[in-house]
């Protein structure tokens, strides 16, 4: 008997382990960013962990490029304790109204084996032209930016972004 109470023990906690399932993270949200004041627009998507990821597990990211070429990429590593994880893409241009974006998603374990794969499709309700040409303030301060206001002036007409800008 006293051999097989260890033995007992052991499978006992054995079965209280709880392996990963196959989606660790649900998607909760996913939109275009566009910031007016500073003159740029990003992809932001948001997860959430459904169950908890290995130590050392990360998420990589691919952002189909707007105006085309090779998609923008990110890593982002996962932390335990934060229930949610933020990917906000390197600044795009082009963005068009109503068509969908490509982002593919991978959550890759501390082995590098891929745990998880996600795409999705980002659709803005917006062009890229309801973005100024130039950033309206510049430095930590928000100045605004000498180059949009000339001696401190609004202009009559604020200049758009154009795709290629």
């Amino acid at each position: 008997m006293k051999r097989l109470l260890p033995i007992l023990l052991v499978l006992l906690l054995a079965a209280c382990q709880r392996e990963a399932g196959p989606e660790p993270l649900k998607l909760t949200g996913r939109m275009f960013v566009f910031n007016y004041r500073l003159a740029y627009a990003t992809y932001l998507v948001t997860l959430e962990q459904t169950q908890p990821l290995p130590g050392g597990s990360i998420v990589k990211a691919e952002f189909e490029n707007p105006a085309g070429g090779a998609a923008l990429t990110l890593e982002r590593k996962i932390f335990p304790g934060l229930p949610r994880v933020v990917l906000e893409s390197p600044d795009v241009t082009c963005v068009k109204k109503g068509r969908p974006y490509k982002v593919r998603i991978a959550v890759v374990g501390p082995d590098g084996g891929q745990l998880q794969a996600l795409e999705v499709d980002v659709t803005s309700n917006v062009d890229q032209s309801v973005l100024p040409a130039k950033p309206l303030v510049v430095g930590p301060g928000y100045d605004k930016n000498p180059e949009v206001f000339k001696d401190g002036k609004a202009p009559a007409h604020f200049e758009t972004a154009k795709c290629g800008q």
